[in-house]
């Protein structure tokens, strides 16, 4: 069975597909978000990052080749926004992750 085939990997790029499209549908209305809506749109910008990061994980242990290609995607599309390429994909789900904190702490203290 190929790494795209799995139930389990199909149902997790169905979520991540529907947060993203919550998400950027909602984006531009952030800035006249209440600060609870805005905390909770953060926080559906932090689970899509956990999923997307599980998956991530998922395409780097497969063996699978449209898994590595995928994952090599990934990879290309981070250099093309200007990450590094000597940058491993942990820091930058790491930085995310801190911002998404420091975004939180912002809104929760004000």
């Amino acid at each position: 069975m190929g790494f795209f085939n799995s139930e389990i990997v199909q149902d997790e790029l169905d979520e991540i597909t529907r947060l993203q499209d919550l998400i950027y549908g909602e984006i531009q209305k952030f800035p006249s978000m209440s600060t609870s809506e805005k905390l909770n749109h953060i926080e559906l910008l932090e689970e899509l990052l956990e999923k997307q990061e599980i998956l991530y994980a998922r395409l780097s242990l497969s063996d699978d080749p449209a898994a590595k290609q995928t994952k090599e995607n990934i990879e290309r599309y981070a250099s093309m926004m200007g990450i590094p390429t000597d940058m491993k994909m942990n820091s930058i789900f790491d930085n995310v992750r801190i911002v998404i904190k420091n975004m939180k702490e912002y809104l929760n203290n004000i």
